[in-house]
């Protein structure tokens, strides 16, 4: 199995990235989907195991002036490492030499590069999903039900703002090239109401145990709101792709457990392959955040019930393999099994899905017993084959990284 991995312009199973694709640095892919990671797909040619990334340079408070504001301790850092933000945003990021690759929780740094992320580089940006062979279930230990049968996908019905408005994309570049993800708005514990937070798969923004971060990460609500065709797109206009704007993440976090053991394939880390980011508009948005400029932001559900218990997972993504061309976005809705990749990790959800790579990262929403809907899991890894997914229960340890990242910005 691989992690569903974030899609370069749309390859699927084993070579197929889904959603996200990160760019510099000696950077080992995470697929997802066909237990490959779910994230990236390539154009070109720290609490209870959470670990955070200082996102440094970041736009100007979302003024749109194209200045980067970075603080006293970011800069520092850059020094540390011998980056130069000039020569960073002049094409410094594309080194992805492992020397220079930065990997650790705390070195992460995601300048505002103004305009790179235009409506060309994000049509082709490929997925990065992470994908395993289902044969290599079958030394494992813990409780594993049987494959579901597949759910085909159903298409959202456009404008997705009004009838998914927490879902969107997220794009990174790799040293494999652009790949993009997907990804949910979730609730800010420390800013009710204003939440400026991202939750995606670990894979869409780190590259587990042979890499580092992945660079250039940017998440766009909404996108292509009016579920145009690939044909349509190649001449839109970035509203059109992005109508509630880019934001880029200035923060990231994942467990430290994916940054140790993470995988491109075999389902490594994929019980902990869940992250947040932070996020801040590359234009400005009149002050608004990003809850209030889309409308919208989910709760996280840390607490859910035992798999058995569960009668119904909704999953939402941009799937970019094919037959999909990351255009549109769709849904998968199922019952879900449980999923043991080790005895000694926790039992995964597993749903019958035909999403493909691209797909990584989306949210898994359950509606709770009060009515109403909460996120309880993002899409991580797939057979090669595709026709289910499954993704990690979110317990103490996504609820580390989750309120670590809220109170970085606790107050901001």
């Amino acid at each position: 199995m691989r992690p569903i991995r974030p899609s370069f312009t749309a390859r699927r199973g084993g070579g197929a990235r889904r959603t996200a694709s990160p760019v510099p640095a000696a950077v080992a892919l995470v697929s997802v989907l066909a237990l490959t990671v779910t994230g990236c797909n390539s154009d070109d040619g720290k609490a209870d195991g959470a670990a955070s990334a200082a996102a440094s340079a970041t736009g100007s408070g979302g003024s749109g002036d194209g200045k980067i504001q970075i603080p006293d301790d970011i800069r520092q850092k850059l020094k540390e490492h011998g980056i130069d933000i000039d020569k960073w945003k002049g094409g410094a990021w594309k080194n992805w030499s492992r020397d220079d690759w930065l990997r650790e929780a705390n070195d992460f740094i995601n300048p505002i590069i103004k305009g790179l992320w235009n409506p060309d580089r994000m049509r082709r940006a490929k997925d990065p999903a992470k994908q395993v062979d289902p044969g290599d279930l079958s030394g494992d230990q813990g409780v594993t039900d049987p494959t579901p049968a597949p759910v085909r996908a159903q298409a959202v019905a456009p404008t997705y703002h009004a009838n998914a408005a927490t879902a969107g994309k997220v794009f990174f570049d790799s040293p494999e090239g652009t790949m993009v993800c997907s990804a949910t708005v979730v609730d800010d514990p420390a800013n009710p109401g204003k939440s400026n937070l991202v939750w995606t798969a670990g894979h869409c923004v780190h590259a587990g145990k042979k890499g580092g971060w992945y660079r250039n990460i940017a998440f766009v609500p909404s996108y292509n709101n009016d579920g145009r065709g690939a044909d349509e797109l190649r001449s839109a206009p970035r509203r059109t792709i992005a109508p509630y704007g880019v934001w880029w993440a200035d923060w990231a976090q994942t467990s430290q457990q994916w940054i140790s053991q993470g995988g491109s394939t075999g389902g490594q880390g994929a019980s902990y392959d869940f992250a947040v980011i932070h996020v801040t508009p590359e234009q400005g948005s009149g002050g608004k955040s990003l809850q209030e400029t889309v409308g919208a932001a989910l709760p996280v559900n840390f607490d859910a019930p035992a798999v058995p218990k569960v009668q119904s997972l909704t999953a939402t993504g941009y799937p970019a393999a094919a037959p999909y061309d990351g255009q549109r976005l769709y849904r998968c809705q199922d019952k879900p099994g449980r999923l043991s990749l080790s005895a000694t990790d926790p039992t995964m959800y597993r749903i019958g899905c035909t999403m493909t790579g691209g797909s990584s990262g989306g949210g898994w929403v359950e509606t709770g017993a009060d009515g109403k809907p909460a996120l309880v899991s993002n899409t991580s890894i797939g057979p090669v084959t595709s026709g289910w997914l499954a993704g990690p229960r979110l317990g103490p340890v996504a609820k580390g990284v989750y309120d670590a990242a809220s109170k970085k910005f606790a107050g901001r």
